[in-house]
This record gives structure tokens, sequence and C-alpha cells, in this order.
């Protein structure tokens, strides 16, 4: 593809526009990190977390590239004559219409859903990918846990790729002959402008709590990053909106749509539910909407799934989705991996395992559990992660105090960090709740803890790790999975027996 093919679309900066023999030059590769650069190659260099692309041009040079993309003018030394140099005024955008152009604009040909908020997007996706099926569609979903094409499924390495690999996927999508993707759009993702230029069909909030404030420094900056995906990512605003109405914030995402509907409990919602009940076999209500009414049998458990399928039943009905189709959806979601997921060994207390990281995670887990088993005791696993937002730590440590019997206290992914200070940090708040706790930062040994302490009745939670299968530390990567290490634990104290 010709580098003036590849920049249609891409704000230059004045006078860097590329001369007509530039524009000609073909180019086989876009790559934004220099190690992925081979001759023939556009790179687009961007400021990473960790590190700024401008500093890898030499490298990126001396690997083939023949165009350079920077928010930097064009160096007096250092630059062969024959390389385009493009300046840009915002690197990330450049570089997710750049890729988009490489792919041949494969959003274009499909309906995508986007769904933002602290908690709630990836079982809330599971739910619309579920829906779109059922509807006849071949589907992409995108997220924490996986993605997937219609022919194919990888573990997910970031809940929002880089627009790069993102648009890749989207051809893939589009090659195999999907027309509909559900996708977890994160607050990293929207501030770092990975979907820009994507035109959503749909866009959804579940909700806005503590988290992420190490990146985003402020709640106002981090529900800023979720309002992008409602004012549009550079490619017009969602055709539908759908916002959480018992959310405070969800007032700053109304209106923005082309077509607005909001869910909820509380009155006035368009899209809700005046009466469920809460078993460990799911849930079963009547949801009404602007549409007419719908019955919902669910085999996902506890209120705050309810939440999730009255997001999802308000996408699909603003995106036409015949109502037979949505039901059947919903029955068909029978879990999503993670998510409030029984470990069952025939022991006579039950073992869950869920993802819940944040304060509102754990307590929306703890009562959700708490429904459920008003008779025996809750004992709570959980931790913190490391090199991430310290400020919830503490608010997680009285969480779990607050609503548990028993709380063992561990590590989640320390990182860089060393665990005992990340435990001491959400020491802070659990001491304050007097619950009785113990304090094992090996979490293999931390889960035998909890499950050698159950009795007949009680509920042990394994908290924050979810659908993960590895622990990260500070000089390596583990394999590790709680759902597994329970499954030992409980073999080795004789279930089932």
């Amino acid at each position: 593809m010709q580098l003036g093919e590849l920049l249609a679309g891409v704000a230059t900066e004045a006078g860097d526009a590329c001369d007509p023999a530039a524009a000609s030059r073909e180019i086989s590769v876009v790559a934004y990190d220099s190690r992925r650069v081979m001759p023939r190659a556009l790179f687009v260099a961007i400021r990473g977390e960790r590190a700024d692309g401008n500093l890898f041009v030499a490298d990126a040079l001396a690997r083939g590239a023949v165009a350079i993309v920077s928010a930097q003018p064009r160096p007096a030394a250092g630059v062969p004559a024959g390389v385009a140099w493009v300046r840009v005024a915002e690197p990330r955008q450049a570089l997710a219409r750049i890729a988009a152009n490489f792919y041949g604009r494969p959003s274009g040909a499909l309906e995508l859903v986007g769904i933002t908020g602290t908690n709630g997007k990836t079982t809330t996706s599971f739910l619309m990918d579920s829906i779109l099926r059922a509807a006849g569609h071949a589907t992409g979903l995108f997220g924490t846990i996986l993605y997937r094409t219609p022919k194919s499924e990888v573990p997910a390495t970031h809940t929002t790729p880089e627009s790069l690999e993102l648009q890749k996927f989207f051809a893939q999508v589009r090659t195999e002959g999907g027309t509909h993707v559900t996708m977890e759009a994160s607050s990293h993702a929207l501030a770092l402008d990975r979907v820009w230029g994507c035109r959503f069909a749909a866009a959804i909030f579940t909700n806005l709590t503590r988290d992420h404030l190490d990146f985003h420094k402020t709640m106002e900056a981090y529900g800023a990053a979720k309002r992008r995906l409602f004012q549009g990512t550079g490619a017009g605003a969602p055709r539908v909106g759908v916002v959480n109405q018992d959310d405070p914030w969800s007032a700053q995402l109304q209106g923005l749509a082309h077509r607005n509907l909001t869910y909820g409990l509380s009155p006035g919602a368009q899209v809700t539910t005046r009466r469920f009940a809460l078993s460990f076999t799911g849930l079963e209500f009547t949801v009404e909407t602007p549409e007419g009414k719908l019955e919902v049998v669910s085999p996902l458990v506890g209120k705050i799934n309810v939440y999730n399928i009255l997001a999802a039943v308000a996408a699909a009905v603003g995106m036409g989705v015949s109502r037979a189709a949505i039901e059947r959806g919903i029955r068909d979601c029978t879990s999503v991996p993670g998510r409030f997921e029984r470990v069952d060994c025939g022991q006579p207390f039950l073992v869950i395992v869920d993802y819940a990281h944040t304060d509102d995670a754990l307590r929306n887990l703890l009562e959700t559990a708490r429904e459920l088993n008003k008779s025996g005791r809750l004992i709570t696993l959980f931790g913190c992660g490391g090199e991430r937002d310290r400020t919830k730590r503490p608010l997680m440590g009285e969480a779990a105090g607050t609503l548990s019997e028993l709380v063992v206290l561990s590590s989640d992914n320390p990182r860089g960090e060393d665990p005992l200070n990340i435990i001491n940090d959400a020491l802070v708040g659990l001491q304050r709740t007097g619950a009785e706790y113990l304090v094992e930062p090996d979490r293999a040994k931390a889960v035998r803890l909890a499950i050698e302490r159950a009795r007949p009745g009680d509920i042990v939670l394994l908290a924050g790790k979810g659908h993960e299968t590895y622990q990260v530390l500070r000089d390596k990567t583990i394999d590790y999975d709680d759902r597994e290490e329970a499954r030992r634990v409980l073999k080795a104290l004789g279930y089932p027996r």
C-alpha cells in the first residue's frame, strides 16, 4: 500500500504532508514497536506508559523503516534523505487511522458494540455476544478474557488491544464472515485513542467506581475517558447510547448518542424490572422495555447480574434485536470464566472464584454471596495488585472486613512491589472493621488456609484473580489459577468423599 493511502484522514502538522514522491512509496509493514520493523515499514512513534517511541527511531531505521510518523520535527541529522518524515499532533490517533487504512477500514463493515465502566464489562459483553449469536449473526468478542473471531480465539493480552492489533482483529472478523463485534472499551484504551476512528452502533456504560487512579489521577479524568465512547471516537456518536441510570456518573453520558436508553432498578429507567428472586440456580424476572416486556431466565446469579442483563437487553433493544433472540441469548449464556465461578468437588461448602479487584466489585461480590446464603459464614481471600492504584487498597480491606466473618489477606499480582507493603496498605482498612483475619502472602498457601477453615454451609470467596492463569511477581510470571489451586486443596482434603 502506498504511504499516501495509509495517511488518508490523518491530521498532519502544517507543512508536513508528504510530497508526491514520498506519498507513492510502497509500505509493506506498519509498526509502533521498533522490534517489529522490517524493510519497507512505516514506524509510528507513540509514547507508551514506560517508553517513548521517538527514542527508538534509530533502531527502526536500522531495521529498514522508510517512513516515520512522529509528533516531533524531523531531526537535523541521523535520518537518511530517502526516509519520509510525517509530523502529526496526535500520534496515537494517527496510528489508529493508519491501522484502519492498512487493513481496509474493516470496522466500517461491522456493527460495533462498545462496553465501558469499572465493573461488569466482561459479563455484559458475554451476554451481548450471546444475544447477537442467537439472532443469527457471526460475531467477534474482544475483552479481558479473550479475543474471539467467528472461527478462532486467543487469550487476551489487554482488555482493549492497541489500535494496530484491534484493526487486524476486525479484519479477521470481516474475512471470516462476521458482521458484529462486542468489545470492552477500557478507560486506558479510550484515553489512549486505541478505538479512534471506530463508529459504534451501541455504547454501554455499566458504572464508575474508584479504580485506575494511578493512570487517570482523578475520578473526573477517569469519568471523562468513559465519556469519550459516547461522544464518538473521531467517527461520530454511537447510534444507541445505553447508561445505568442508578449510577450518578450516567448523567454526564445521557443525550450524547443518536438514541439514548437508560436501564436500572430505580423509577424512570426505560429498561427495568420490578421484581427478581435471587438463588444459586440463577435469575428469573420480567424486563420492561420501550418495545414491550420480555422474560429473562438466566443461570447467572446475583443482583449485579440483574444490572448486566438489563444493560445487554437495552443495547439489543436499541439495535432492533428481536425479543425471542434476546431471551434465547440470555438463557444460552451459562457462565463467564472467573465471574462468580463455582469450584465443586463435592464439598459441603461453596467455593467461589471471582475477578473482583476493586472495593466496589468486592462489596458487590460479598453482598451477592450474603443474599444467597444468609446462614453460613463468608470467608474471603483477596489481595491487591502491585504498581496500581494504592488508594483502593484500604477500601478493599474495609469492604472485606465489614461483610466477612473471616478474611485471608494475600497477594494478587504484586509485580515490582513488596507483597508485604501491599498487604499493609489493605490492612489499614481491614483493621478498622475488627474482623478476624489471617495474613499469608503466598497465594497458594492462602487458598489452603481459607478452604481448611470452611465449615458445612459456608462460602469461601477467592477474589481478585478470576479467570487469570498466571501471577505476576517482581522478576517473573508464574503459572497460577485460583480455580485449579482450590481443586488441588479440595482433593488433598479428600473430596469427593
